[in-house]
């Protein structure tokens, strides 16, 4: 299997799990600590990877741009809604070459790495998939539930 072909089957899979997820974040600006962000700043964080990345991806230059959170969370879900299918699509149609070019990265207008498509496309999933493990330790804490991600949750044993 072709690595951007891994990559896409791995995308697809963990969308219903980040669905769930996200629907579970309750609205209010929880965070654990004064340097935390909240959990809908981190919903949005997921959001926008995924737009940075396809982005990225289709105009071989990837740029890191802050966006503020929408005000509530019932924004950031829809949001999420709206945006996923639309750019898994366009993820799924990339050519090969999109996926083996080299690719900057820039942040604050300062190019601050530069990898293949396909090791920016993990290099985000892997973030995207850890900050969606810290929304899961905050669910509880808001009063929710955490849903079954790899395996059974307390909330939701098998």
């Amino acid at each position: 299997m072709e690595e951007h072909a891994l990559f896409l089957k791995f995308w697809d899979k963990e969308e219903p799990t980040t669905g769930k997820v996200l629907s579970r974040i309750p609205e209010g600006d929880y965070k654990p600590d004064p340097k935390s962000r909240t959990a809908r700043e981190i919903a949005w964080l997921l959001v926008t990877e995924q737009r940075v990345l396809v982005e990225g991806l289709e105009a071989s230059r990837m740029e890191w741009i802050e966006v503020p959170a929408p005000a509530t969370m019932k924004e950031v879900l829809e949001q999420y809604q709206r945006s996923h299918p639309d750019l898994t699509h366009r993820l799924h149609g990339l050519p090969k070459a999109k996926w083996e070019a080299s690719v900057p990265f820039f942040w604050k207008g300062q190019e601050v790495m530069r990898e293949r498509g396909v090791a920016h496309a993990w290099g985000f999933f892997f973030d995207f998939i850890h900050h969606r493990g810290q929304v899961t330790t905050y669910l509880r804490a808001m009063g929710s539930t955490v849903p079954q991600i790899y395996g059974p949750s307390a909330d939701e044993p098998m």
